[in-house]
């Protein structure tokens, strides 16, 4: 196992792969944490998720240095998504016991409720492109909860996956009761099915879900799965459009193209469509692409070389298939996994562009007559992470957001973004589950109910 520096392609650090034996052993020692883990209060575990936040902002400079050099991310960027963790601990210090307090049902019981207990271990199995919101978004509820946390992060961001480890036991966390596994993709069956494990959730691919699902299913254990997404982004006819083209370019460059709910697919009203090309490419062209560490970045390399091929191939794809490439589309042949900023025009259903997932700075833009087919096509997709839509008349848009579109997540004049406060995940085949808000404390519990007669 060996981390690389996508900028350079460079080996940064190589580890070893733990054995079963050593991983059982680590479960075990779990869950035994866990039991007395979750008969302390709700105040103690607070000062744990307190002291946490506090470790991560007094080392967020550090800690962002390292996830730029093992995946590539600007460095402001990076720094930003260590405060997004330290929010979401000191949200869940703050919430986790009101949102876990005992619903009092009236029924013909002298009493009756329902109670929430944690599940017990549970296994985390967590993607490179925010290697550390990704597992704090799940963790701090997880552990607020009262269960225990097993991560098995991407191959290349271990040093982050170690880091993470070292800060939540540095706040008085029992050192049992959260710890990192280094176990390749193609070995976690086993740890899956392990029966101290009592649940699984995932972040990463539709084809990675299905696996995880598959061998979760076999030993009927409960996942909660986050996946890919094509989110789409609607513009209509009485949106503002440089506001609009704003927000699309921002979250289509966001993590250098390298999120799940990114908006990737731009559906235009056609009355607006050169208006909005037009000024999309212009705020595209001006993004810069190279060196994290350079304050004048904007967009890192990709996280590996592979991705980037990968990405390249589905334009190529889809520029063969009659799409028009405006902005971007070739492959660097410097040292690095860079991608340039890319724009399509002329996507077509049958194209990579428009059926798939594209990972990257590359933005699909489609050209529709009316509100209608608008809806039609931002629909037409496999996936419903997110969606957005841009409309200065806020109540039709509203609407269209709230009953239209097939979405977990829908903004009104705004890209799609987490946020503790409001649970995030998606439809079809972008996963089930939620994480974050009330929802997101609550997948990973026992609901019971208690009848008193």
């Amino acid at each position: 196992m060996k981390t690389i520096n996508p900028a350079t392609g460079k080996v940064i650090k190589e580890y070893s792969e733990m054995s079963f034996e050593e991983v059982s052993g680590i479960i075990y020692r779990a869950n035994i944490a866990q039991k007395q883990w979750k008969d302390k209060s709700f105040t103690n575990r607070s000062v744990n998720l307190n002291k946490i936040a506090k470790s991560l902002k007094e080392n967020k400079q550090e800690l962002g240095e390292l996830m730029s050099t093992e995946m590539g991310k600007p460095l402001s960027q990076s720094i930003g998504e260590i405060e997004k963790c330290a929010w979401v601990c000191e949200y869940y210090a703050e919430n986790a016991e009101d949102f876990l307090s005992d619903d009092s049902v009236e029924t013909d019981a002298s009493k009756s409720y329902v109670t929430f207990n944690p599940l017990g271990t549970v296994l985390s199995i967590m993607p490179w492109n925010f290697p550390f919101w990704q597992l704090f978004r799940f963790a701090a509820p997880a552990l607020m909860a009262g269960n225990a946390v097993i991560l098995s992060h991407s191959e290349n961001v271990t040093g982050c996956a170690l880091e993470i480890e070292k800060i939540i036991h540095t706040s008085g966390i029992p050192a049992d009761l959260f710890r990192t596994i280094l176990v390749q993709n193609e070995n976690m069956k086993p740890v899956i099915q392990h029966n101290g494990i009592a649940a699984v959730t995932l972040t990463g691919s539709t084809r990675a879900g299905k696996i995880v699902a598959s061998q979760a299913g076999e030993a009927l254990k409960k996942t909660v799965l986050e996946l890919g997404g094509s989110d789409p982004s609607i513009i209509l006819a009485d949106a503002d459009i440089k506001q609009a083209a704003e927000s699309c370019v921002n979250s289509r460059t966001l993590n250098s193209g390298q999120s799940c709910i990114a908006a990737k697919r731009f559906v235009v009203v056609e009355e607006v469509y050169d208006e909005f090309v037009s000024e999309f490419k212009k705020l595209m062209e001006s993004k810069k692409v190279g060196d994290p560490f350079d304050e004048a970045t904007d967009i890192g390399p990709m996280a590996r070389e592979d991705l980037r091929d990968g990405l390249h191939e589905q334009v190529q794809k889809s520029i063969e298939a009659g799409a028009n490439c405006i902005l971007g589309g070739e492959k660097p042949g410097a040292a690095g996994s860079f991608y340039p900023v890319t724009i399509l025009e002329n996507v077509t259903k049958g194209m990579p562009a428009y059926d798939e997932e594209l990972f990257g700075p590359v933005a699909s833009i489609i050209k529709v007559q009316d509100e209608e087919e608008a809806v039609q096509v931002a629909n037409d997709s496999i996936y419903g992470l997110g969606a957005s839509i841009y409309s200065k008349d806020v109540e039709k848009a509203e609407k269209i957001a709230a009953e239209q579109l097939e979405a977990g997540c829908c903004f009104v004049n705004e890209f799609v973004k987490s946020d503790p406060r409001l649970p995030f995940g998606g439809i079809k085949q972008s996963g089930y589950g939620r994480e974050l808000g009330l929802y997101g404390i609550r997948e990973f519990v026992n609901t019971k109910t208690v009848y008193v007669k």
